[in-house]
C-alpha cells in the first residue's frame, strides 16, 4: 500500500517536533518509499518554511545560532512564561537555596518569590538580581564575574570559581531548545557553560521552558535529558512531549494561565 504525501508529510513533521531533525535514509525506509521520494518531500516542505534541508535530511526552520535580545525575549510567549514561573516559585521550601539563571523565564521565578524571606537566592544574572533587590525580602547572593552588557550576565572563569563554593536544594534553568536526541540547548556558549555548572551544583535541576523549546537544537550542549529531574511546561505543550519526557523519568509540570 502506498502512502500518500499528506501521511508523509505528518510523518515528517511529527518527527522534526520531537527530534528536531530527519535523515532522508531512515525516512525512506519507515514509509518504505525512495530516497528521492524524500528528498522531494523536504524540497517541498522546505518551500513551506516548515524546515530546513541540510545534507543527508532536514532541520526545524527554527532551529538557529542566534538568540533574540532579552527585552525582546522577555515579549515572546510573555503569559506562558508568567504561569511557569509562578508555579516554580511554589516548588521552592522555606530554608532553601536556590539558583536562578539568566532568562525571561527564571525571571518570573523571582516575581513570585517576594514574599519569602527565608529563601536565598544565588544569581550570575543582572535583571534577577535588579528585581530581587527591588522586591525580595529573602538573602540574595550575587555571583560575580566577567560583565557583559549585552547577555546582562556576569560570566567567566571568576563566575565558575564562585560556584564551586555552593551546594543548593535547586537551579531554575532556562534554555533555548529541548529535543530528545540532542538533549538541553542553549543559544550562547558562555550560557549554556554556567547553566550546566548550575545543574552540577544543585540537588535538584529544574527546566524552565515554555512550549516553543521543545523539538528545538540550538547552538550550544547545555545538559543531557538525564541531567535534570523536573521540566516545568505550559499548557501548550503537547502530551506526547509529556510522555516522552516522563517515559526518561523526568517529571513534567503545567503551568495554567
Amino acid at each position: 500500500m502506498s502512502v500518500t504525501y499528506e501521511e508523509r508529510r505528518g510523518k515528517i513533521l511529527h518527527q522534526l517536533e520531537l527530534e528536531g531533525k530527519v535523515k532522508v535514509h531512515v525516512l525512506a525506509e519507515q514509509l518504505e518509499v525512495s530516497a528521492e521520494t524524500i528528498r522531494r518531500d523536504l524540497d517541498r516542505l522546505e518551500k513551506e518554511g516548515l524546515l530546513r534541508k541540510v545534507y543527508g535530511g532536514a532541520v526545524k526552520s527554527r532551529s538557529g545560532h542566534i538568540e533574540p535580545s532579552f527585552s525582546s525575549r522577555s515579549q515572546t510567549c510573555a503569559e506562558e512564561k508568567v504561569a511557569i514561573g509562578k508555579l516554580a516559585a511554589s516548588l521552592v521550601k522555606d530554608g532553601e537555596t536556590i539558583l536562578l539563571d539568566n532568562g525571561t523565564t527564571t525571571i518570573e521565578v523571582m516575581r513570585y518569590l517576594t514574599d519569602r524571606p527565608h529563601v536565598t537566592v544565588i544569581t550570575h544574572s543582572l535583571p534577577v538580581l535588579n528585581l530581587a533587590m527591588k522586591t525580595f525580602q529573602g538573602r540574595i547572593i550575587f555571583i560575580g564575574g566577567d560583565m557583559d552588557r549585552t547577555k546582562q550576565a556576569a560570566t567567566g572563569p571568576l563566575t565558575d570559581i564562585l560556584l564551586e563554593q555552593f551546594k543548593v536544594n535547586k537551579a531554575f534553568i532556562s534554555v533555548g531548545g529541548i529535543s530528545l536526541t540532542d538533549g538541553f540547548t542553549d543559544y550562547d556558549l558562555d550560557e549554556a557553560y554556567i547553566s550546566r555548572k548550575m545543574l552540577e551544583r544543585a540537588e535538584e535541576g529544574i527546566v524552565l521552558a515554555d512550549h516553543s523549546k521543545f523539538g528545538v537544537t540550538t547552538f550550544s550542549k547545555l545538559a543531557e535529558l538525564k541531567d535534570v529531574s523536573m521540566v516545568v511546561t505550559d499548557q501548550d505543550c503537547s502530551q506526547e512531549w509529556v510522555d516522552n519526557l516522563s517515559a526518561r523519568g523526568i517529571e513534567v509540570l503545567i503551568g495554567h494561565r
